[in-house]
């Protein structure tokens, strides 16, 4: 399946309502110190955001990070950003009342407002975008920063050659096997991930990061299939 059908399918199904409700429980068992990775999002953001701070955050739908750094940070607003509407809508019902802290816009990079932000988050997004836009992407959410302001993101990434796809892609379901994930879900998302997701290599990601200009680029989350990295525009 050429990439702009795939992105069209995947969109199709987080635009699903019953999809976008079940969407929590899935990060839970599929990936490593998810709640942690929040936390520690939350950290970095943290250590030069100020209490309130205005945070953009791409791939916002779902509201699973708005939701615990809503409650980490009582001074934040967010603009989420999302193209599913109906993932959106499942942020909203998981903020509940904190929903008034946050404008949805649904879209793309380009959809979202110019800022300048105090910082930026985009969690579980990029590996759906193929190098060029991924770095494209990059470039247009660090524009809407002030200088310095701290940006982390975190996604699939590991290595993908000499076997390692094959090696870590069966560590990633084991991982949610034995976290109680439905056997038949698993090989499901394990053969999807592999035929559909354009995911680089850990050095390569870092790059497109220091390509789109931001600086002190570093490692500060790896767990099986996932690296997360914090930058500054």
């Amino acid at each position: 399946m050429a990439h702009d059908e795939t992105m069209q399918a995947l969109l199709a199904s987080f635009n699903n309502p019953e999809h976008a409700r079940r969407y929590g429980d899935g990060p839970r068992r599929f990936i490593p110190g998810f709640a942690d990775l929040h936390r520690m999002t939350a950290i970095l953001l943290a250590e030069r955001a100020s209490d309130d701070a205005r945070i953009l955050v791409l791939g916002a739908g779902g509201g699973l990070e708005l939701r615990a750094w809503a409650d980490a940070h009582l001074g934040w607003t967010f603009v989420g950003v999302d193209p599913a509407a109906a993932m959106l809508d499942e942020a909203r019902r998981v903020l509940g009342a904190d929903a008034e802290r946050v404008i949805f816009c649904e879209g793309y990079i380009d959809d979202a407002p110019e800022g300048p932000f105090d910082a930026a988050a985009c969690l579980l997004t990029l590996h759906f975008l193929d190098p060029a836009e991924r770095t494209r992407t990059l470039r247009e959410l660090r524009r809407r920063l002030k200088p310095g302001a701290p940006f982390v993101a975190a996604h699939y990434s590991f290595p993908q050659g000499d076997g390692g796809r094959t090696l870590w892609l069966s560590r990633y379901g084991a991982f949610a096997l034995a976290s109680g994930a439905d056997p038949e879900q698993v090989g499901k998302m394990c053969a999807g991930v592999d035929a559909n997701l354009p995911i680089l290599d850990p050095e390569q990601d870092e790059a497109i990061l220091r390509e789109a200009g931001f600086t002190d680029v570093a490692l500060f989350y790896a767990a099986f299939t996932w690296r997360g990295w914090v930058g500054y525009a």
